[in-house]
C-alpha cells in the first residue's frame, strides 16, 4: 500500500507526461526490439533477445511505479496553506548557523525534487528537519556528518 503524496499541478502534469511517453512510445519500441531479436534465430544463445527482454522488464517496472504514484497523488491547493509553519510547497529561507550561509528552498514531493532549481524533497533529511517549524525557530537536522542547525528566516508560498 502506498502513501498519498502531494504535488503541484505542474509536477503532476510532468508525471502524467512521462507515463504517456513510456506507454505510447517506449513500450512499442521495446516490443519491436524483442521481435527483431527473436527473428535472429536460436533464443538460447541470443544475447540481444535477453537484453531486450530485460529492458522491457525495467520499462514495465517504471510504468508500474509511475501508475502507483499517480494513483496516490493529490494536487495541493497552495492558496489554502498556512504560512506560519513549514509545510510541503513552502518556500523557506534558512540560515546555516555554522557558516552563516543563507539558502532558499521549496519543499516538494520526492519525485519533484531538483536541487539545481532549489526544490528539495520533504523526505530528505533537511526537508524532514524543516517541516513544522516557524519563522525564528532553529531546525536541527540529522545529516550523515552530524547535526546541522538552520534558522528559519522566512516562509512563503509560490
Amino acid at each position: 500500500m502506498s502513501k498519498i503524496s502531494y504535488y503541484s499541478a505542474e509536477g503532476l502534469k510532468k508525471l502524467r507526461e512521462e507515463l504517456n511517453q513510456l506507454k505510447d512510445i517506449e513500450r512499442p519500441k521495446a516490443s519491436q526490439a524483442i521481435a527483431d531479436a527473436r527473428d535472429k534465430g536460436d533464443l538460447s544463445e541470443n544475447a540481444e533477445y535477453d537484453a531486450a527482454k530485460e529492458a522491457q522488464g525495467m520499462l514495465e517496472m517504471r510504468i508500474s511505479k509511475l501508475e502507483d504514484t499517480l494513483a496516490n497523488a493529490r494536487i495541493l491547493d497552495e492558496s489554502q496553506l498556512d504560512t506560519s509553519k513549514v509545510l510541503i510547497h513552502s518556500i523557506v529561507k534558512i540560515k546555516n548557523e555554522m557558516n552563516g550561509m543563507e539558502m532558499t528552498y521549496t519543499l516538494v514531493a520526492e519525485s519533484e525534487a531538483d536541487l539545481k532549481s532549489g526544490k528539495i524533497s520533504v523526505s530528505s533529511p533537511i526537508g524532514k528537519g524543516l517541516l513544522g517549524n516557524s519563522v525564528g525557530d532553529i531546525a536541527e537536522v540529522q545529516v550523515p556528518s552530524g547535526i546541522m542547525k538552520f534558522e528559519i528566516l522566512e516562509i512563503s508560498r509560490a
